[in-house]
């Protein structure tokens, strides 16, 4: 399932072992962050496509997922941590620029990495996840996104929530993609049985959950917010997939006050799995703004 272009290595960053798909050379890097419960995997449409933009691309499976280390305890996966693999990994592939590409989870990270400044970026893009700010007014405001969000407060519990999105071979992890899924024939069951066998693996379900649990009850979002917004001043481009189910498109509002240079671009037809439901959409976007720099 994956293109030929696109190969597979370990790198060491951070003190962690990263399952990393790789294509293309060179001192520019494009470094793919994915979501939950994605992996890696979920960029290999875009891979191709950036490489042959001239970028070396690298997307790694995030810490405890896929075939990257698990490090136990929830607080393995407090965002100073993620942020900190985010630092490691540049590091490790030394790039002279470098574009931060990210998806849902992924988002969290990069968003509060490009406002940190934790290393010096040239371009960000987000796909359906909203500024944190922006996220934290719409639940303010109570009502729909409160109810979209339900899950997040789930997640908090113990165990409950990996008994359930694992029982029957983690059929609910595939579940999840194929319910919210607009072009439903992009996930055929041998892309679903990708994301399930990784959900299989021991203690992967607790760590992917793990990152709900240390954002929230764990307190990260608290910290991060005591630190305040800065305004990112880096070329930032939005995907936003309409038909999320999870994160309603109100959740961008707002977003070009704490964001100088913004563009956003809305797909109709695309649901929260942004880059897979709808990847000759989000690639020639991606094609589109890249060309403009």
């Amino acid at each position: 399932m994956l293109n030929p272009a696109i190969r597979e290595l370990q790198v060491e960053a951070n003190g962690l072992r990263f399952h990393v798909l790789e294509a293309g050379a060179g001192d520019r890097l494009a470094l793919c962050l994915h979501g939950f419960p994605e992996l890696a995997f979920s960029w290999r449409n875009q891979i191709p496509v950036l490489a042959d933009l001239g970028w070396r691309v690298w997307a790694p499976d995030l810490r405890g997922y896929g075939g990257t280390t698990r490090p136990a305890g929830r607080e393995s996966y407090a965002i100073e941590r993620l942020m900190d693999d985010v630092a490691g990994l540049i590091d490790a592939a030394a790039p002279r620029e470098t574009l931060l590409i990210a998806h849902d989870w992924g988002g969290v990270i990069a968003w509060l990495f490009a406002m940190r400044r934790v290393r010096p970026l040239s371009r960000l893009v987000v796909m359906n996840l909203p500024h944190p700010a922006c996220y934290e007014h719409a639940l303010r405001r109570g009502g729909r996104q409160w109810l979209r969000s339900w899950y997040v407060l789930v997640f908090q519990l113990p165990w409950l929530p990996e008994a359930v999105l694992g029982a029957r071979g983690a059929e609910g992890v595939g579940r999840a993609f194929l319910n919210m899924a607009v072009h439903k024939e992009n996930f055929p069951d041998e892309v679903l049985e990708v994301y399930r066998r990784a959900a299989r693996e021991p203690r992967a379900l607790t760590a992917m959950v793990n990152y709900y649990r240390a954002a929230f009850s764990g307190g990260g979002a608290r910290r991060q917010r005591s630190l305040g917004y800065p305004k990112i001043d880096v070329p930032t481009l939005i995907v936003w997939g309409e038909q999320d189910t999870a994160l309603g498109v109100e959740t961008l509002d707002g977003t070009s006050e704490y964001v100088s240079n913004l563009t956003v671009r809305r797909l109709p037809n695309a649901s929260h799995w942004v880059q897979q439901d709808a990847p000759e959409e989000v690639n020639a976007l991606l094609k589109e703004w890249l060309a403009l720099a």
